[in-house]
Formats: C-alpha cells, sequence, structure tokens
C-alpha cells in the first residue's frame, strides 16, 4: 500500500504564509489524482483542492481561490499546497490523498495520510 505523509504545518500570523507537502512512496503516484482536505475543530472534513494526473486539471473550493496554489512533482513523489494570505478560518487539520479522479478526491474517496496541524492567530 502506497503512504502518505504530510508536513509543513505550524503555527501563523494572519496573512503569513506556509508550504504544505505530501509525500508518497512506491512507484503509482503519476497514475492518480491528489489533492487536499481539512479538518477544522468541530467541524466535518471539507475538501480543499486536487489536482489531476500531469496536472491537467485543477479545483479549488471558493474559500481558498486566490490564496492557496496545488502542485505536484510526480518525479519526486510529492505534492505541495502554497497557501497564502492565510486566515483564521483557515485553522484545520490538512490531510493529503490521492484517488483516481478528481472527481473522487472532490468526494473524499481514496486514501489518505494522517494530516498536518495549521493554526492561524490574528
Amino acid at each position: 500500500q502506497e503512504q502518505l505523509v504530510e508536513s509543513g504545518g505550524g503555527l501563523v500570523q494572519a496573512g503569513g504564509s506556509l508550504r504544505l507537502s505530501c509525500s508518497a512512496s512506491g512507484r503509482t503516484f503519476p497514475s492518480y489524482a491528489m489533492g487536499w482536505f481539512r479538518r477544522a475543530p468541530g467541524k466535518e472534513r471539507e475538501f480543499v483542492a486536487t489536482i489531476s494526473m500531469s496536472a491537467y486539471n485543477i479545483y479549488y473550493a471558493d474559500s481558498v481561490k486566490g490564496r492557496f496554489t496545488i502542485s505536484r512533482d510526480d518525479s519526486k513523489n510529492t505534492m505541495y499546497l502554497q497557501m497564502n494570505n492565510l486566515k483564521p478560518e483557515d485553522t484545520a487539520v490538512y490531510f493529503c490523498g490521492r484517488a483516481q479522479s478528481t472527481d473522487w478526491v472532490r468526494r473524499g474517496l481514496g486514501s489518505w495520510g494522517q494530516g498536518t496541524q495549521v493554526t492561524v492567530f490574528s
């Protein structure tokens, strides 16, 4: 089974930036769509962004459009989420995942990592 591991979370002031990384083992990484979900305290997990195989299709939740950028480097089996202009409402545990399509990722299907904490203070 391919393992997904998130990193890059931390504590940041509102308006600041963080870059999350998601690394995977195995050689199947390039064949998957990838993406990010997040879970805020007391909330259900929600979709953040997804990127297709070869990065041809990218989708963002309305709440992060213009602030977050998703990318992938298949040669390194790594996906990134660049988060700019962070807001307190972005505080959550961020999970990376992969599935057979961006539609599946947006539905929360597939395989997911353990998450990394992002905390934004004002």
